[in-house]
Parts: C-alpha cells; sequence; structure tokens
C-alpha cells in the first residue's frame, strides 16, 4: 500500500482568508482543523481533501492573536472553531454559530492551554529508563 504524502503549507494569518478562499472556489472539502500548543506557540492546521488529495495549511500564533472565522465559507467549522476557542482559548472573531465559550462544559477554563500539556520529556525520560 503506498501512503501518499501530504503537503503542509505555513502561512501568515493575514494570507488565511484568502488560501482557504482558494481551496473552497476550487472544490476542496474541509477534512478538519486541528490546534496544538508548543511551549508559548499554537499550531492551527487546516486541511482539505479534493481528488483524494490532502492539503493542510498551517498558521502558527501566539495566545493573543486573533484569527478570522473561516465559516463564511465551511459552515461547518463553527464546530471546530468552538472547539478550539474553549479548549485552547484562541480568539476566533466572525464564527456564524458562535458558542461565546459554552461548546464544552469543563472543570476548568481552556483546559490544554498549558505547555506542559504537550512537553514530553517527562515521557521521554521514563521510556529511556526502561
Amino acid at each position: 500500500m503506498t501512503i501518499e504524502a501530504q503537503v503542509t503549507t505555513i502561512i501568515q494569518t493575514e494570507h488565511l482568508m484568502g488560501e482557504v478562499k482558494k481551496r473552497h472556489d476550487t472544490g476542496s472539502r474541509l477534512v478538519q482543523i486541528g490546534c496544538g500548543q508548543f511551549g508559548d506557540s499554537f499550531e492551527i492546521n487546516y486541511s482539505f481533501e479534493r481528488d483524494l488529495t490532502f492539503e493542510n495549511i498551517r498558521i502558527i500564533i501566539d495566545g493573543e492573536t486573533q484569527i478570522p472565522s473561516i465559516t463564511d465559507l465551511y459552515l461547518a467549522a463553527f464546530v471546530y472553531e468552538n472547539e478550539i476557542h474553549d479548549l485552547y482559548g484562541i480568539n476566533i472573531f466572525g464564527i456564524a454559530i458562535d458558542y461565546k465559550g459554552t461548546f464544552f462544559n469543563t472543570a476548568q477554563k481552556h483546559p490544554f492551554r498549558n505547555p506542559s500539556v504537550t512537553d514530553n520529556t517527562t515521557s521521554k525520560k521514563n521510556s529511556e529508563e526502561n
């Protein structure tokens, strides 16, 4: 079985809407939007598919950067965008269906906004000791 390479293009936040619109206009479907925190930075990946080919757009932001919603082009993105807001505390403006921080009911506000969540030095050290 051959696994196709996936292209990931890192862009600046101000180019996000233009890049998403290009994919929308060529008939790509939105597959997912994912977020991860790495130290003080957040990576947000937008994945698209067209003709069985995946393509990813990545923006890297700090925790204070505001990013635009893509729900004007892909309405279903409201689920991912509300999730990213609630779990990571990223400010996404213009979400078509905005739950304003109530999409998830969590014991802690923005539970994934914690650099130690992605710090794997402890797990590496434990695996080296075994």
